[in-house]
């Protein structure tokens, strides 16, 4: 059997959170996926995560042996609520706080990639000091992950401040460190660019050497999550496509659990649906 070029990830939110690791890596398992992407979100629950005792990280790494479903990626928006540009210092203290123990988490668990909010704040009002705070911090950020030998990546958000991987470069450019990257979302990237009438593929084109991996997400105008597959305006087989021939080979599928008794079904069906389109590239090296 010919080994496949690529790995597909799923995100841990598109399952019930009630599930333990175990129960949810061999979901994933059981639907055909490489890896999950773990959440690291503004709620106390996820953030306590990062202050996981060495007995509980040995856990689930033993976990992810035995199920053969390892974390691979890591989604921190746990900046959104601490942002690293936040104009209280304790606020951005706490911000740091939180990316130093992500990082230490993602060495021991093995995971490779750190999916960064695109934000200089979230709840306050950015300003040229919160862009030049944001900018003083992300470079203390990177040197972290330097020393880690964990890769960071910008996710495109839904805000003005960072909705392109256009401006995602204009920071990775300027701290200019293979340590920071960008790890565009298919959804929001295709959203700016009806808003600003540009060309979405242009625009991914634009991070070319610096795209560690892609979300993919579906999206309307005006709206950024919860999207079922195929009810949105994302063209994913020309996202994929031009992913690919940028050389991006680590993807993962971005929807939620939103109550569905059939979700299992939707694990299956969006796998199966991003996966021949990887197939199709894949096919044509």
């Amino acid at each position: 059997m010919r080994m496949k070029n690529y790995t597909l990830g799923l995100y841990e939110k598109a399952m019930p959170k009630d599930l333990t690791w175990e129960e949810k890596l061999l979901e994933a398992k059981e639907a055909g996926y490489d890896f999950v992407e773990i959440s690291i979100d503004e709620t106390d629950e996820k953030l306590n995560r990062l202050d996981m005792s060495m007995e509980e990280r040995l856990q689930l790494v033993r976990t992810m042996t035995e199920t053969g479903v390892p974390l691979r990626t890591m989604c921190l928006s746990g900046h959104r609520k601490y942002p690293l540009g936040s104009n209280d210092p304790e606020t951005c203290r706490r911000g740091m706080e939180i990316m130093e123990k992500a990082i230490r988490l993602s060495e021991d668990l093995g995971i490779r990639i750190i999916q960064l909010a695109g934000y200089d704040v979230y709840y306050e009002e950015s300003s040229e000091e919160t862009k030049a705070r944001f900018e003083e911090n992300l470079k203390k950020a990177t040197m972290m992950a330097a020393k880690a030998g964990v890769l960071m990546g910008f996710e495109t958000m839904e805000t003005e401040f960072m909705n392109t991987v256009g401006k995602a470069m204009h920071y990775v450019n300027l701290v200019n460190s293979c340590y920071l990257n960008v790890y565009p979302d298919s959804g929001n990237i295709t959203n700016a660019a009806v808003s600003y009438g540009t060309d979405v593929l242009e625009d991914l084109k634009s991070g070319a050497g610096h795209l560690v991996a892609v979300h993919l997400k579906e999206t309307v105008p005006g709206k950024f999550r919860e999207i079922p597959y195929g009810t949105g305006h994302v063209n994913f087989k020309d996202m994929v496509h031009t992913a690919w021939s940028l050389g991006v080979r680590r993807y993962v599928t971005e929807f939620w659990y939103t109550g569905n008794p059939e979700w299992k079904k939707d694990l299956h069906q969006a796998r199966a649906m991003m996966g021949d389109l990887l197939d199709a590239e894949d096919r044509s090296v």
